[in-house]
């Protein structure tokens, strides 16, 4: 079994597109695909909704997708190729109490693919991608707290330059760079090199 982590910088980075090319790309690995959201406060992660439960109350929910259509992310998911698709909700700071049983789902997995970045507190896959996008300013915190650890980034350059501040990817520098211009977020380079790396984790 291996797994791969794919976070980013920020949403809307290319994150899921990114899933959803490995999936279709890679479809021999029979991929079990994980997406994590964590809601703010106020936010009930059964359903995603402003909730009146208490802070101890409704903190984790994890649902196995079933839809095909392609609406959501983890619809996209299977539409990929993906042989099963989980989608993890908890409220902020309580991931940690999801990996348990997030674990348990996963145990029987062929290969798994997980879209986060905070997953990288609680696991270390075989291999974590960073998706960056030099058009969104925004910089998560656990994006930066993860970046050093990443094997490869995937950036985005059609802005010419990041337009984010007091991030440096110097210490990257020797790690793989996959440049990728949407709609296509999975170059034929990056699944080579996926390909090699899933090889020696076999």
């Amino acid at each position: 079994m291996a797994t791969i982590v794919v976070g980013g910088h920020s949403r809307s980075v290319g994150k899921t597109s990114v899933v959803a090319g490995i999936i279709a790309a890679l479809p021999a690995q029979q991929w079990t695909a994980v997406k994590i959201t964590q809601f703010g406060h106020g936010i009930c992660s059964v359903n995603g909704k402003s909730c009146g439960c208490a802070v101890e109350e409704h903190t984790v929910a994890i649902s196995e997708e079933r839809d095909r259509s392609g609406q959501s992310d983890t619809s996209r998911f299977l539409v990929a190729g993906a042989t099963r698709a989980l989608w993890v909700r908890t409220k902020q700071g309580h991931l940690e109490e999801a990996m348990p049983a997030l674990r348990q789902r996963l145990a029987a997995a062929a290969n798994i693919i997980i879209e986060s970045n905070s997953v990288m507190k609680f696991l270390r896959p075989d291999i974590y991608l960073s998706v960056l996008a030099y058009a969104t300013a925004d910089f998560k915190a656990s994006a930066r707290e993860f970046l050093d650890l990443a094997d490869a980034l995937l950036i985005n350059r059609s802005a010419g330059s990041p337009a984010w501040e007091n991030i440096s990817l110097k210490p990257s520098q020797d790690k793989p760079v996959f440049s990728f211009s949407p709609p296509q977020y999975v170059t034929p380079e990056l699944i080579a090199w996926l390909k090699h790396r899933l090889s020696l984790a076999a």
